[in-house]
């Protein structure tokens, strides 16, 4: 295939009419081809997508721009990004060599520009509350947000399951501390050896 086909068949099935997100421009033999534009239609947004790729392959900047695009389109984004690598779109970038040169081979002007980011969190002390209970989060996501490690993990497992076969709701961060305190001491840690 010559490089005029590759830019014509991704022309082709990639050119929208109406509102769309822009993604890139095509890569063939190594080379970035930017009359090779890749939209998806802003009414398809709201389908499922999956973002994959090795470490620094580029996943979280492509869902960096996706948000960016959508919040521009008046879209709310709703992302998890339990390690802040997302979060860094409220501020405004600086221009670099790297960034202008990456601008010039896509054919697009670039200005840095911050985003509307509202934090949310479990305890509401950083970020605006959640309206989550600790329980529908469960031990898993929960483990996962508090980087908890694999020890830590399988404590967070039985605390959930012994509240569950007891009825007792973990509404928030403190009721996960009385369970916690209730099952390391006392009658709590009795019932555990007994059992």
């Amino acid at each position: 295939m010559s490089a005029e086909k590759f830019i014509e068949s991704i022309s082709k099935s990639y050119t929208i009419s109406g509102a769309s997100i822009y993604l890139g421009a095509g890569i063939y033999q190594g080379v970035i081809h930017a009359q090779a534009k890749v939209n998806l239609p802003l009414r398809m947004m709201n389908r499922h997508g999956l973002v994959t790729g090795a470490t620094g392959s580029g996943k979280t900047r492509t869902l960096q721009l996706l948000a960016e695009q959508l919040s521009a389109a008046g879209v709310p984004v709703f992302m998890p990004d339990m390690k802040g690598d997302i979060s860094g779109m409220a501020k405004e970038g600086a221009v670099n060599d790297k960034i202008n040169e990456r601008a010039n081979a896509l054919g697009i002007q670039y200005s840095p520009s911050g985003y509307p980011v509202e934090l949310y969190s479990l305890s509401g002390k950083i970020g605006a509350q959640m309206r989550a209970t600790v329980t529908e989060f469960g031990p898993v996501l929960l483990s996962k947000i508090l980087e908890l490690n694999e020890v830590q993990s399988g404590v967070m497992m039985i605390l959930f399951k012994y509240a569950d076969d007891k009825d007792l709701p973990i509404v928030d961060l403190n009721d996960l501390k009385k369970v916690l305190n209730y099952l390391s001491e006392g009658a709590g840690a009795a019932e555990i050896k007994n059992d």
